[in-house]
């Protein structure tokens, strides 16, 4: 999510209440939680700024305390990539994804040495994604696509070259996505966050091995499109997410999200599944593994 002023209005308001407990722990595959604990320094403001470790770290643990013990920490440009590099660095509870947003991107920052940084990033072991990148054709004109897509296949190659994950942003791009993926050829994981196609695309992304990773979106009363679309993925190729401080699900739609809240999407997710909420944690958390390699296991049980 890029961080516009429009994106920030979608977070007033008081935060929501913990939810129950899940009975079993999952994760948040995608988080920034860098701006839910307050407004993240603008672009080109360096690495100064940023919020308080102990206010983060008192994030991490309201979300571990309602069954939530993995984060994956979301970089969406070089600051944003340092700072959750190092925060996964040393927290073992958090890994990290680097990239530049494809907005970033159309705006003309994904010069070579924003490239070279995002490639050093994704060398470190707690790092184990290249993200959110991708096609963004809401936000940013024609004028920047050709930018936009550049920067998407170079993030694809420091992927494939480092041998993580690919966390894809796809708004209003389904088939500009798949078309660069089958063009240079996608990671062997390769995770559609905040998931926003229909059946038909769903499927598509399914038969490439690709995996869906849903946000609060899909709670929310007019996307039964995003419930058809989960509902016929294989579990073992879903995830869940946040995408906090943005799309928090119903019944606190419009407030600030965090990933202490993703048990409200779990709780969405198996009802559409039809798997018992046991077994969805166990295979969400085993998906996740899968994608993003192992978090510190002898602390998270």
């Amino acid at each position: 999510m890029s961080r516009s002023a429009s994106s920030r209005a979608n977070r007033r308001g008081e935060p929501p209440p913990s939810p129950e407990p899940l009975p079993s722990p999952a994760l948040d595959s995608h988080t920034h939680l860098d701006i839910v604990v307050g407004e993240r320094p603008a672009h080109g403001a360096g690495d100064e700024g940023w919020p308080d470790e102990g206010e983060v770290d008192a994030e991490i643990a309201a979300a571990a305390a309602v069954g939530i013990p993995r984060l994956v920490q979301v970089g969406v440009d070089v600051a944003s990539s340092r700072w959750s590099a190092e925060l996964a660095a040393r927290h073992p509870n958090v890994l990290a994804a680097v990239a530049l947003h494809p907005n970033e991107a159309g705006a003309g920052h994904a010069d070579e040495a924003a490239l070279a940084e995002i490639d050093r990033l994704a060398a470190l072991p707690r790092v184990r994604a290249v993200g959110e990148t991708g096609l963004d054709r809401y936000r940013t004109g024609p004028e920047g696509w050709a930018a936009q897509e550049a920067s998407f296949r170079a993030h694809i190659a420091i992927a494939k070259r480092h041998g993580v994950a690919l966390v894809i942003h796809d708004r209003d791009a389904h088939e500009e996505i798949l078309r660069v993926l089958d063009d240079e050829g996608a990671p062997e994981h390769t995770v559609f966050h905040c998931f926003s196609g229909d059946v038909g695309f769903a499927k598509a992304c399914v038969e490439r091995g690709h995996v869906l990773s849903f946000a609060g979106t899909l709670t929310f009363g007019n996307a039964g499109y995003l419930r058809e679309a989960a509902a016929i993925a294989p579990p073992d190729r879903l995830l869940v997410e946040t995408d906090s401080p943005f799309l928090t699900p119903v019944p606190y739609r419009g407030r600030p999200n965090s990933s202490r809240l993703v048990p409200h999407t779990v709780r969405a997710l198996a009802e559409v599944t039809g798997l018992e909420l046991d077994e969805l944690c166990a295979t969400l958390t085993a998906t996740a593994e899968r994608v993003f390699g192992r978090w510190e296991d002898d602390q998270l049980q």
